[in-house]
């Protein structure tokens, strides 16, 4: 095994159970010798660990200690190093969210689920929305909007009825979340290209945050959103347990009431 370990992990109880597994299987190195970060914790945990350490060019290996898991590989200590030795590389890339609030404040951050854009008051929101300089909504009554991205399409945007994207689409999702006003608008799927902008209508009386995965800017004036293919993420993935796999899972699996 030529490769360089570096394990980074969530305090709870599952964690500390593999952690403790992992090292007497491995050895571990710094952060900057080793070539792949190893992250137990869930999808959150993943997300925050993708953020703060995707300028040092490293691979990332998740390991499931949480719920469902969705951008991590399921434990296993009878194959974990049979594991290690085949792993598949796969690239996302995040999104860019540019946001003015109503003091004409520009904060900036990067998303590799998804952008929401969610109302902040018992008012609904009331929002435009341009692609490209093309008004796609000139009013959207709603809860929200989400802009999606392929790796998280399975995620809020799943939840919102947005359509599931192919991690090699070059595609971005952008679903309304509980339409008020057009009703029946489901939202559109647009090239990753494209810069999204969206107005809010009635900042005093309807103000509305954005969020960027788990970053939240209040009091929003305007937010620009642009996919950034300057920042990649790579996420490895089990023989068998590929990000692709698991999409195309989601997209033909049936809901039940027991799930």
């Amino acid at each position: 095994m030529n490769n360089n370990f570096y394990l980074v992990f969530d305090k709870t109880k599952s964690s500390l159970r593999i952690k403790s597994f992992i090292l007497k299987k491995i050895k571990t190195t710094s952060l900057k010798r080793s070539s792949i970060i190893i992250v137990l914790g869930g999808d959150g945990f993943m997300l925050q660990t993708l953020k703060r350490f995707y300028k040092y060019n490293k691979f990332f290996y998740g390991i499931n200690s949480g719920n469902y898991g969705f951008l991590m590989n399921k434990f296993s200590d009878k194959n974990f190093l049979k594991n290690l030795n085949t792993l598949n590389n796969i690239k996302i890339h995040p999104l860019q969210m540019t946001v003015t609030n109503k003091n004409n404040q520009i904060k900036k951050a990067i998303a590799i689920n998804e952008v929401s854009i969610l109302r902040q008051s018992k008012q609904a929101s009331s929002i435009s929305i341009t692609t490209n300089k093309k008004n796609v909504i000139k009013r959207l009554i709603s809860d929200g909007i989400l802009v999606s991205t392929p790796a998280g399409s399975t995620a809020y945007n799943l939840s919102a009825h947005g359509p599931i994207l192919n991690l090699d689409s070059n595609k971005l999702a952008i679903t309304p979340i509980s339409p008020f006003r057009p009703r029946r608008w489901r939202g559109l799927i647009i090239n990753d290209k494209s810069q999204v902008i969206i107005k809010n209508l009635d900042i005093k009386k309807r103000p509305i945050s954005a969020v960027a995965d788990n970053i939240e800017v209040r009091n929003v004036r305007h937010i620009k959103i642009n996919a950034n293919k300057r920042i990649t993420f790579n996420l490895l993935y089990d023989k068998n347990n590929s990000l692709y796999k698991k999409i195309k899972i989601e997209q033909t699996r049936k809901e039940t009431s027991n799930e």
